[in-house]
């Protein structure tokens, strides 16, 4: 995908002050510290668009980008981080949901995963909640470049057979994903034009 442009477009700190749906969004999700702002970046080409947090958990808002004046990326705020204060902790929900529920411009949701991580609770519950409202979930296990090659092969399967064997998670087929070396972004462009429809 070449990027023409990217820039943000405004940020909602409450349930109910989200933007009109004018362009198709692709939003993205993961546990704070997963990774998430330097994924955004690197599928961007842009080192500080998506601004990477030093205290993991506190940043509590939704970001929009406008990406080529074509399409939205959308930044959830991080979940489970267990040292966020409580407040944070507890307007996570409301907020992210209501943004998810009704949200006639979404096409999927990139659920980031650390590939070194087995999935947590706050992971299940999100995957399970996207494929019960029908929303689209593309699964990346980022940082893949931490591991050895035949380790992260191991692991995505390993992964894979956790989140499928569930009944209330649809077939995950994971994308192997490292901001650093590039890893897995190709893949995940054609998996987000797919959904965009472009």
């Amino acid at each position: 995908m070449k990027i023409l442009s990217a820039e943000f477009a405004g940020a909602v700190h409450a349930p109910g002050r989200t933007p009109p749906c004018t362009l198709p969004e692709i939003a993205f999700a993961g546990r704070s510290n997963v990774g998430k702002s330097s994924l955004l970046n690197a599928l961007l080409h842009r080192k500080g668009l998506a601004r990477i947090s030093h205290t993991p958990g506190r940043t509590q808002a939704i970001h929009f980008y406008r990406v080529n004046g074509r399409f939205f990326f959308v930044d959830l705020p991080g979940y489970g981080y267990a040292r966020a204060p409580e407040a944070v902790r507890r307007a996570w929900r409301p907020l992210v949901e209501g943004y998810l529920e009704g949200r006639a411009s979404l096409r999927a949701v990139v659920v980031i995963l650390d590939i070194r991580r087995d999935p947590t609770a706050g992971d299940v519950e999100l995957l399970a909640y996207l494929a019960h409202h029908g929303i689209p979930a593309l699964v990346i296990l980022s940082k893949a470049d931490k591991l050895p090659r035949g380790r992260r092969t191991a692991r995505a399967s390993a992964i894979a057979g956790a989140l499928s064997g569930r009944p209330s998670i649809p077939r995950v087929e994971p994308i192997l994903f490292s901001a650093v070396t590039d890893l897995g972004k190709e893949a995940l462009w054609r998996a987000i034009r797919e959904r965009l429809a472009i």
